[in-house]
């Protein structure tokens, strides 16, 4: 397997449709200087959007994450990561393409306003 970071660079190279929808929706945050990375490495995991000062994690979930197998890879991750004090939240790649709206709504219940410091 390729290093974390090459792998990483990939990813973010090759965003699916979920991904691009969903970090056009935390522009207005990022504007207010949120500062979120895409695709960043952490550990032995790459997650999709982080923002490391207010120890959050978004992750944008496609068909293989509500198998059995998705579900249990999930949970470990997920517990990795909020073993390093991280909020793991999640959206399906449907509800980001078919609900932005009501994503945004949870979005500002997380973040607050946009413009709120962070």
């Amino acid at each position: 397997m390729t290093d974390p970071v090459s792998f990483a660079r990939s990813l973010r190279q090759n965003q699916t449709p979920a991904e691009r929808r969903f970090w056009a929706l935390l522009e207005p945050w990022r504007s207010s200087g949120w500062h979120f990375r895409r695709q960043a490495p952490m550990g032995p995991f790459v997650v999709d959007f982080v923002c490391k000062r207010s120890k959050l994690i978004f992750e944008i979930d496609g068909d293989s994450h509500y198998g059995a197998d998705g579900v249990a890879r999930d949970a470990r991750r997920s517990g990795y990561l909020a073993g390093l004090g991280y909020r793991v939240v999640r959206f399906s790649n449907d509800d980001v393409m078919g609900n932005a709206d009501g994503v945004g709504v949870e979005l500002m219940g997380i973040l607050g306003a946009p413009g709120t410091p962070t």
